[in-house]
Parts: structure tokens; C-alpha cells; sequence
């Protein structure tokens, strides 16, 4: 067994049953501890002779998901933390210090989603000194698919393309697993707009067997264009410029 799968399962051990309670919108450590390492891989800087990935992380819970850790908040922290290094070792990445995790409540967020964002910290020259921050990176906020029941048929695999819808606003990242979301201002939406001008249940992404998406406007008061183009629906490329209201979001696959 690997030493990852090793972490893996000392993570999924630390709070096993408790944290699969706590979090029964199916959040598991393990994806979040994927979902780090994900970020990871994303926000390589390389140097003449090293690749340097970020060593602070911060994961964002809805507070009542947060609430929900009390006792065992920090275990977590430091498995996710071992959880990292592994990850950087095996990669062959440097780190100015050890990662570190530490876990946030966002109200913004529902029960079942979780951001992450990253920063690379250097350590403090001297002593007495502070450390030296850079730039957040944007937030990236993912969110569990829901459990298909067992009614639901599947389609044959080799007919479907199960990409990744990306929804970016001016400070926030959503990825959004598909085959369908939904984008407005109700808290019960995939993906919530907190903006007057948005409709509860604005518009909803579907993906097509091949992976392609378009946006659907569900009778929404203020319409939807792509492109600065009204539409009532529209496929999506890489890249356009989708509105609802007056919010703006910039349209992305991931495969």
C-alpha cells in the first residue's frame, strides 16, 4: 500500500463515522485532501531549477459544516497538512516551509460545498520579522454530486464525457460537477448569485453526452446573454462571457 493511501486512510480513520455524520451532503476528508493536492498541482511556480508550489492553505466550510468538526478541527488540519507534503515529495516540488491547512467557515457557501484558496508564504529573514505573503489565489469552490438513485438509468460510459463546468466571478471559483446546475439567487441553487438582479432560479448549465455545455434561461426576469447577445439558450465555448442580471461570469471546462 502507498504511502498516500496510507494518509488517505489514516484520514478517513481520524473521523470515521463522526465526520460521514457531520457532513451528510457526502464531503468526505479525502476529497477535500484531493481537492488540495489539486490546487497544488495548479498554482506551480517554476523556477531555473525548481518547481515551487504553495505551503498555505486555506478550506472553506459552510458554518454549518464547520460547526461540525468542533473536536477534531485540528487532527484534520495536520493529516490534510501530511497529506500535502506527501503529495509535494512524490512530485518533486519545493516548499519554503510545511504546508499548512487550516479550515474556515464561509456563510456564503452551502452544506456540502467547500472552497480552497492558496497563497505561498515565505518564511520571515530574520527574527521578530513577519513572514512574507504573496497573492491569494482565487477561491475555488466545489461542490459533491448529489447520489444518483437507483431508479435513475445510466447511460453506457463509453457514450458519455463527464467534463467539469467552471463558473469564475470576480474572487470565486465554481466547479460544477453536472450533468445539471442551477444559477440564481435561491441558497438551494448549485450555484448562488447573491445579487437583487438575479433571479431566484436564473438559468441552469447542461452538459451534452459529449461533454459540451450550454445555458438554459429558466424564465428568469432579467434574461441571460453570452457575449453581450440575448439568448434563450446557448451552447458555451471556453472563455465567453455569460450574464445574468448584471453578474458577469466567465465560462470555463475543465476535462
Amino acid at each position: 500500500m502507498s504511502v498516500l493511501r496510507n494518509l488517505e486512510q489514516r484520514i478517513e480513520n481520524l473521523v470515521e463515522g463522526v465526520f460521514s455524520r457531520a457532513f451528510s451532503s457526502q464531503v468526505q476528508p479525502v476529497e477535500i485532501a484531493r481537492k488540495l493536492a489539486k490546487e497544488m498541482d495548479a498554482h506551480r511556480t517554476a523556477s531555473v531549477s525548481r518547481v515551487y508550489v504553495p505551503n498555505q492553505y486555506t478550506v472553506w466550510l459552510s458554518v454549518e459544516d464547520r460547526e461540525r468538526l468542533e473536536g477534531y478541527e485540528r487532527s484534520l488540519e495536520q493529516e490534510l497538512s501530511a497529506y500535502l507534503l506527501e503529495h509535494a515529495r512524490r512530485h518533486d516540488y519545493a516548499l519554503l516551509t510545511r504546508p499548512e491547512v487550516e479550515l474556515e467557515s464561509d456563510d456564503r457557501l452551502r452544506l456540502g460545498e467547500f472552497g480552497i484558496q492558496t497563497r505561498l508564504v515565505k518564511p520571515p529573514a530574520r527574527q521578530g520579522e513577519a513572514p512574507e505573503q504573496g497573492e491569494q489565489g482565487h477561491t475555488m469552490v466545489y461542490s459533491v454530486p448529489p447520489k444518483q438513485t437507483k431508479s435513475r438509468r445510466r447511460q453506457p460510459a463509453a457514450h458519455l464525457t463527464e467534463t467539469k463546468a467552471i463558473v469564475s466571478l470576480d474572487d470565486r471559483r465554481y466547479v460544477l460537477d453536472g450533468p445539471m446546475a442551477v444559477l440564481g439567487r435561491s441558497r438551494e441553487a448549485d450555484c448562488v448569485l447573491n445579487d437583487p438582479n438575479v433571479s431566484r432560479h436564473h438559468a441552469e448549465l447542461r452538459r451534452g453526452p459529449t461533454g459540451d455545455w450550454q445555458i438554459v434561461d429558466l424564465e428568469s426576469t432579467n434574461g441571460v446573454k453570452v457575449n453581450d447577445r440575448q439568448v434563450d439558450a446557448s451552447r458555451l465555448s471556453p472563455g465567453d462571457r455569460v450574464t445574468l442580471g448584471t453578474v458577469q461570469f466567465i465560462f470555463d471546462i475543465e476535462h
